[in-house]
């Protein structure tokens, strides 16, 4: 049986940086953790880890060792034509909730996934 965990997550504005991986994720806020210096989102089906954000003092210095990777076709096999669409859906939603694209990878002549970052400067992947 799998243990159930929690992602931890540095952050100079909890809230904002919570609001912003909940759109990403289509995560809801966790009731309880509301409170300035953190804030917690969970998946509303209950199947995804929980994702924690607490205030820290110190700024990002680094890039980032782990990182999320936002999956826009689901598991695979992909059609990987149609999974390159939909990235290029995705990332215009993103950069217009705060996150920056960084650049675009690509497999041979597809579209692979477009580097990103979270509005604390967090490197992302849209895949």
């Amino acid at each position: 049986m799998a243990t159930f965990w929690t992602l931890g997550c540095d952050a100079a504005d909890p809230q904002r940086l919570a609001a912003f991986w909940a759109l990403a994720l289509g995560y809801e806020r966790e009731a309880g953790f509301d409170e300035p210096d953190n804030a917690s989102i969970v998946d509303p089906e209950g199947r995804g880890p929980a994702i924690g954000f607490l205030r820290v003092p110190e700024g990002k210095t680094a890039k980032n060792r782990m990182h999320i990777d936002v999956r826009v076709a689901g598991p695979g096999p992909w059609d990987m034509a149609a999974r390159a669409e939909l990235i290029r859906r995705r990332v215009p939603e993103l950069v217009a909730a705060g996150a920056t694209a960084v650049r675009e990878e690509w497999y041979g002549d597809v579209l692979g996934h477009v580097v990103m970052l979270d509005p604390e400067g967090n490197e992302f992947c849209v895949a």
